[in-house]
């Protein structure tokens, strides 16, 4: 039997990271398979309401209280022309989507999304089209949503049955555009100059919105950093947010390396801080530029399905990975580094929320299940708003394939003063023990346990499907308890753990 390892925290309230956002907690959805079509709508399936949106998947959204969602895309809103999802549904045009190679009917635009938002309770991140349009198409969409009426377009959308406006706070600048893939794939300086007249425009027509400029998609880019660089260079007085976009797989089934990744998100965020405040300086600017994480999760399980697809169908099952164990356990990790670097990333969506790479599932026509990917997503979004604390940690460490120093104790804290509650995140990475830990809490008096949630598996590799969807559930059973002023819990090995403590209780 492996010996038991242990690690220690400090927590102190005056060890303050920054104000959780709550938007750091979001998600995406894309018309790309069966996010939209078959997704969040499906007329005719049985639970369907009046508008064909599904109850039961809102149901299982709402558990998770999602506060904002990144729309329309994703890849497809680089080919996108917004025209077509407006105005009476039977007169709206069927397009070949050029960037999943599918057929888009348009049954679904701005304002059913809109009115689909309001029943999850989220707020819209909505992306214009940078690729194939640009300022034009991009400030005519504003002033659709978001101007009261008087004008062609705001008039329009009154026309279109919505008189008061959608008052959409946070917009995208386009989406990847370093990228070759990219419909309309542009150098950094072509991307800075239309982002930023485009932005230009857009606030003259709402100056109360804030932007998100496209950053690098993915640390390995090459032109990573220096497309930052070039693209703050035009955009850093214009916009609000930079985004960063990041998806891991373990493809070569190293769980060690694999439970690492987490740095790598880590190093990622900090590069681009980095890169952030070299403009501010250059530029002598008061301004702190923050960060939209606005696509981050697992994804690798489907690569070799969707090479297979026919193309030019109408959602047909794309990116539809199946997650594992283990992959809930490498999310629950990215949440805590999202959490510890809460006072620069104020936006985060995990990508994407119905069916594709998502943590939620449904069957056309059948049932709506939570993956395993659901669980650390649902308790961080819950039990995670308050103010992120600073913990000292002091932690055994392993050395992996790609990393060095990997914390076998991955953690972090949450302090919700108003409503006298302190919660713990923690992932034990061992495979082969529990990890004891030991946290000092003596600035917390009167604090107790009031529940430890542990996520567990025996074996990495389970998953929740239609046919078994309770396979991989969270149970209350942790041993966590606070006595003098410390907490003592011993964490499974690979294992999610929720910790959570209330005052007086």
């Amino acid at each position: 039997m492996a010996e038991m390892k242990k690690a220690k925290m400090i927590l102190e309230k005056d060890y303050k990271i920054a104000e959780v956002d709550k938007r750091i907690f979001g998600s995406f959805i894309e018309h790309l398979g069966r996010a939209v079509y078959g997704g969040i709508y499906e007329p005719g399936h049985p639970e369907a309401d009046e508008k064909g949106f599904r109850k039961d998947v809102i149901n299982l959204i709402n558990e998770i209280g999602v506060p904002l969602i990144r729309y329309p895309g994703g890849n497809f809103v680089s080919g996108y022309n917004w025209e077509d999802g407006i105005g009476p549904v039977e007169q709206r045009p069927a397009r070949l989507e050029l960037a999943w190679k599918t057929v888009e009917p348009n049954y679904v635009g701005t304002n059913e999304f809109m009115e689909w938002a309001k029943l999850v309770n989220s707020e819209v991140n909505m992306a214009v089209n940078l690729g194939t349009r640009g300022i034009d198409a991009a400030r005519n969409l504003v002033e659709y949503c978001n101007h009261p009426s008087g004008s062609y377009w705001s008039d329009l959308r009154v026309s279109h049955g919505y008189k008061e406006p959608h008052k959409i706070k946070t917009w995208c600048l386009g989406n990847e555009m370093d990228g070759p893939w990219q419909i309309g794939h542009k150098t950094a300086d072509e991307y800075g100059r239309i982002a930023q007249e485009s932005a230009k425009a857009m606030k003259w027509v709402d100056p109360t919105i804030e932007l998100v400029a496209c950053g690098s998609s993915n640390r390995a880019m090459k032109t990573y950093a220096e497309w930052e660089a070039t693209v703050l260079d035009h955009t850093y007085e214009h916009v609000e947010y930079l985004s960063l976009h990041t998806y891991y797989g373990n493809r070569d089934n190293d769980l060690p390396n694999f439970l690492g990744r987490s740095l790598d998100m880590d190093y990622f965020i900090k590069e681009i801080i980095a890169t952030c405040d070299y403009i501010k300086a250059k530029k002598r600017s008061k301004k702190t530029m923050y960060l939209s994480f606005d696509e981050w999760n697992v994804w690798f399980h489907s690569n070799a399905a969707d090479r297979k697809l026919e193309p030019w169908s109408i959602a047909p099952p794309q990116l539809e990975d199946v997650y594992t164990f283990e992959d809930a356990l490498l999310v629950g990790c990215l949440l805590i580094t999202l959490l510890r670097n809460s006072d620069r990333v104020k936006i985060a969506c995990m990508a994407q929320l119905v069916n594709v790479i998502a943590p939620i599932m449904t069957d056309n026509g059948g049932d709506a299940w939570r993956q395993t990917i659901f669980y650390p997503y649902m308790h961080a979004s819950v039990y995670g708003r308050g103010v992120a604390l600073n913990p000292i940690i002091s932690s055994p460490k392993y050395d992996s394939k790609d990393f060095t120093d990997v914390p076998y104790l991955e953690s972090t804290a949450v302090y919700n003063e108003e409503n006298e509650e302190l919660t713990v995140f923690a992932v034990n990475k061992d495979t082969e023990a529990s990890l004891l830990l030991d946290v000092d809490i003596r600035g917390f008096v009167g604090y107790q346990v009031v529940e430890h949630i542990v996520l567990e598996h025996d074996d990495v590799k389970a998953t929740n499907t239609a046919a078994h969807p309770h396979s991989v559930v969270p149970h209350n059973k942790g041993g966590a308890a606070a006595k003098d002023g410390y907490i003592q819990a011993s964490l499974p090995k690979l294992s999610w753990n929720v910790i959570r403590l209330k005052a007086g209780s």
